[in-house]
């Protein structure tokens, strides 16, 4: 997830067993008794608990039928350490406000994931000192909840982290030994051509390891992929890759692969509306894909007004909607026909318009905006000559087009 799903962090999960089986069956101090059906846990989009103010997960299962929730985000220690926390704050040992929201959503039927990692803060992978005491941590998070579910959120900058991302990889192995049934799933950054260079390393980590999750989901967005087609090319991409990575067929491929979208505008300006979110969800149940989930929850509601002025909000979604129009595609993706509401009309987003001209000659400083190939482009830091989009790694952020 991005600097909004950061503050959070719509960024790997890795999902585990079978969609539709029935997961591990355990007793917390929740009250839980039953697991979902894995599709759920596949279908359940993020929430922040916590952060970015938190809407009321009974009145979303009220107006949706959703049964699944994905928890975010289970952080180090900001001082540093080997021990979970909610946001990097606050303790999991000691925990009660995510445990009473887990709780709510348990009584009314649901369950919940929950997502370690994103797009800010440390990481544990990062401090832990190896994968057995990385996996130690998060078992207490499993314990502590009776989960039945885990999510990997692997991007940066833990997955440029060679050493974290062994930790990381290794500990969803361990985890997924030592709890049958245990429904994992690794989420990463999406690229037009599937995930980058470290996502490839990271999926090359988990071959050497020797770990098969139930799917490997990439998020594609925050990278120039206004609208549907472009997603749903990376995902056919990232199918690819995943063959030529574990040996798959097509068909294996799919069923191991996930789609993390982000609702609305995203960080860098593109635009994913209801119709997009059907687009993809289409051609994710008609590939027999794992997993369709996205960030999230908490912006799953209009802005006032509904465009937000342009600009992306951790808390509303920034185009025309409905309270929770984003959240019924997970329902469809689980199985389920939500309740019926009047549809909001989308209206097509206000074309933005372009900067000046990127220069080669031209001197940027970092946040210095110019337009390159009907996109707008932020300088990251000092640049001269350096075309925008030319290198993933590069000096230019993409904003997206104009």
């Amino acid at each position: 997830m991005r600097p909004l799903r950061a503050c959070l962090g719509a960024a790997a999960a890795v999902t585990l067993a079978a969609a539709g089986t029935t997961a591990l069956v355990t007793t917390d101090a929740s009250g839980a008794t039953t697991a979902l059906s894995n599709r759920w846990y596949a279908a359940a989009p993020y929430l922040m608990p916590l952060d970015n103010d938190p809407p009321d997960p009974a009145a979303i299962m009220d107006a949706t039928g959703l049964k699944a929730f994905q928890l975010a985000f289970v952080l180090a220690p900001n001082g540093g350490g080997c021990s979970p926390t909610w946001g990097g704050t606050a303790a999991v040992s000691s925990d009660t406000a995510v445990q009473s929201v887990i709780s709510t959503i348990r009584a009314k039927g649901g369950d919940v994931s929950v997502s370690i990692g994103g797009y800010g803060g440390t990481k544990l992978g990062q401090t832990c000192a190896d994968a057995a005491s990385t996996a130690a941590a998060y078992q207490q998070v499993i314990t502590k909840y009776g989960l039945h579910a885990i999510d990997f959120d692997l991007e940066e900058p833990e997955y440029e982290n060679t050493a974290a991302i062994r930790n990381e990889i290794g500990a969803a192995k361990i985890l997924q030994q030592n709890n049958p049934g245990l429904y994992v799933s690794v989420t990463t950054a999406g690229t037009a051509d599937g995930t980058g260079w470290f996502g490839k390393q990271m999926l090359l980590e988990a071959k050497s390891q020797g770990f098969t999750p139930n799917n490997f989901s990439i998020m594609p967005f925050d990278g120039g992929f206004n609208g549907a087609a472009a997603q749903t090319a990376a995902l056919t991409n990232f199918n690819s890759i995943l063959q030529s990575t574990f040996g798959w067929d097509q068909a294996t491929a799919y069923a191991h692969e996930g789609f993390s979208g982000m609702n609305g505008r995203s960080d860098t300006g593109e635009y994913f509306t209801q119709a997009d979110f059907q687009t993809v969800l289409d051609y994710a149940t008609s590939h027999a894909m794992d997993r369709f989930t996205f960030w999230s929850l908490n912006r799953d509601r209009q802005c006032t007004p509904a465009d937000n002025g342009g600009r992306t909000s951790g808390t509303c979604s920034s185009v025309a909607q409905n309270s929770w129009d984003f959240a019924k595609y997970s329902v469809k993706f689980a199985g389920v026909t939500p309740p019926t509401t009047t549809p909001t009309p989308t209206p097509t987003p206000t074309p933005t318009s372009c900067k000046a001209a990127w220069s080669a000659t031209a001197v940027y400083v970092k946040d210095d905006e110019a337009s390159y190939g009907g996109h707008n482009w932020k300088a990251k830091w000092w640049t001269q000559n350096e075309v925008p989009g030319a290198s993933e790694w590069g000096p230019w952020q993409d904003e997206g087009a104009c």
